[in-house]
């Protein structure tokens, strides 16, 4: 499938990253030298998306002056200043400034390593995977040993079908939720106006059959607090010397 569009998700307050973000909004925080949310902006263009709706809250002017000067993609921003929608309320209200159909959602605090010499990109290959016939989302996904600065919580269990649902005890493929899906916007349709978490599309997609995720191949950073830094830049060391070598 071929996705033009894309949401980032970015109006969080990153409260457990202060005291940084008393300051700078955290998807704004550099990570081995380049802002967080260039990770996701960079990814999407690679991937061919040419319109992203961005939504802000904290620090948003600084936010809107930073995105103002990004010039491979068409940025639109969802504003949040008066009231923070939570993930699923974000998502909705920024759906609303782009044309119904697919679109690639993405989390502006985490981002991923992968190696240049790949036959697709993570985006790319998750945009090729995802079939609105059969599916409400898929997600990316990544195991458990792949990750940098995660909390250790697994996610979902990924079926041999390509098939997710929550992870309990026992289950024998545990995977880590990866920050990106590809979906409809028309699955949103009947969201409220109110502030509300996404998870209650994921749990409903379960509950369908219909949620499914394909794996990354590469390296997941999250960045939390701010002794996750000097992790995550050791890891993109670590990554960079293993793609020279």
């Amino acid at each position: 499938m071929t996705i033009r569009n894309a949401m980032v998700l970015a109006a969080g307050l990153g409260t457990r990253l202060r005291p940084i973000t008393d300051t700078t909004p955290k998807p704004l925080v550099a990570i081995g030298g380049k802002p967080m949310i260039d990770y996701a902006l960079d990814a999407l263009t690679q991937a061919g998306i040419d319109t992203i709706a961005i939504n802000v809250h904290h620090h948003a002017g600084q936010m809107e002056q930073h995105l103002a000067h990004y010039d491979r993609a068409n940025i639109l921003i969802s504003d949040e200043r008066d009231r923070l929608m939570d993930s699923g309320g974000g998502l909705a209200k920024g759906l609303k400034l782009l044309p119904a159909g697919p679109v690639m959602v993405m989390n502006a605090d985490l981002f991923w390593l992968e190696r240049p010499d790949l036959e697709q990109t993570a985006l790319e290959k998750l945009a090729g995977f995802f079939d609105s016939n059969r599916m409400d989302m898929a997600m990316l996904c990544v195991k458990l040993e792949h990750t940098t600065g995660h909390n250790g919580k697994k996610d979902f269990n990924l079926d041999s079908d390509g098939r997710l649902a929550r992870y309990r005890d026992g289950d024998d493929n545990p995977v880590v939720y990866a920050g990106a899906i590809a979906m409809d916007s028309r699955l949103l349709a009947d969201a409220p106006d109110e502030p509300f978490n996404l998870n209650i599309y994921f749990d409903r997609a379960i509950a369908a059959g219909r949620l499914f995720g394909t794996m990354l191949d590469g390296e997941w950073i999250t960045v939390g607090t701010p002794d996750a830094i000097e992790a995550a830049e050791m890891t993109i060391r670590r990554f960079n010397r293993e793609v020279a070598a």
